[in-house]
């Protein structure tokens, strides 16, 4: 299974309001990530359409997490931007062809099918056990305490595009 890349990008902007004390305007995480406003617009309105983070308007206006941190799982942040389908959809080849299975042999699921669907089960079940803040915690433990106090003071700096 292959992610789109809104996924990282929206991960990425999750650990980043982590640090934030106030809103932080589109602009601002777009030019901190280094990506096209549009395209970071985009990833922003899916995770605003799950509930993940809200647009606060006005001259100090900008992006906030929903919730704290704690109680956003990666896999929020994946079903916000690819969907809740999973990975693979069994659409019966065993039943097509010169030696199709019959109707009546097929009341289960197949073997392939029963393996996709317990490895999209595993997947999911990690993915829900990590949440944004321990993603953020992962930033701290990698580069040092200092790192998300950096980007805090960064997104507060004077200048800050607004929304």
């Amino acid at each position: 299974m292959k992610l789109s890349g809104g996924v990282e990008w929206a991960l990425h902007c999750c650990v980043v309001l982590t640090a934030a004390d106030e809103p932080v305007p589109a602009a601002r995480l777009a030019e901190l990530h280094d990506v096209s406003g549009s395209y970071l617009a985009k990833q922003l309105q899916a995770l605003s359409r799950a509930d993940l983070v809200r647009s606060v308007q006005g001259k100090a206006g900008g992006y906030v997490l929903t919730r704290s941190p704690e109680l956003i799982t990666v896999l929020d942040v994946v079903t916000a931007i690819d969907g809740p389908q999973p990975a693979f959809v069994c659409t019966e080849i065993r039943k097509r062809g010169p030696l199709a299975a019959p109707e009546e042999a097929c009341t289960r699921p197949c073997p392939i099918s029963r393996a996709m669907s317990a490895a999209d089960a595993a997947w999911r079940a990690t993915l829900r056990a990590i949440t944004v803040a321990d993603l953020a915690a992962g930033v701290n433990d990698d580069y040092g305490p200092e790192t998300m106090a950096g980007i805090s003071t960064w997104l507060s700096a004077p200048g800050s595009p607004s929304l």
